[in-house]
């Protein structure tokens, strides 16, 4: 696992039931399409994000598939509805099969 590949994730730490809240998400990742090459004229190895996924107490919520054509550290943002209070944790998985994870605990009043 790189330790230049840094995840981010913003979620409220509190929310009242049933309210709908925002969670950006970040991770720092050069995302190589492989169709570069390097200065010897080499083509620089594919190496991208391609799945994020979202679970909320252990339950999928989120799933996103990602292309070449994604920019370097990508963002993700999307609408959750709150009727509990939990755990979500984060999972970026990589070409090679390296996964980067984070979790967020919320508060549901």
């Amino acid at each position: 696992m790189a330790e230049d590949i840094k995840p981010r994730i913003r979620v409220p730490q509190s929310a009242k039931k049933d309210e709908i809240i925002e969670i950006k998400t970040l991770i720092s990742h050069p995302m190589e399409s492989g169709q570069r090459k390097d200065s010897q004229g080499k083509t620089i190895p594919r190496k991208i994000i391609n799945k994020m996924t979202v679970a909320f107490n252990g339950k999928p919520v989120f799933e996103a598939r990602l292309e070449p054509a994604i920019s370097a550290n990508p963002y993700l943002s999307f609408f959750l509805k709150c009727t509990q209070s939990g755990s979500l944790e984060f999972t970026w998985t990589d070409d090679d099969g390296s996964t980067y994870k984070a979790t967020q605990a919320i508060t549901v009043s």
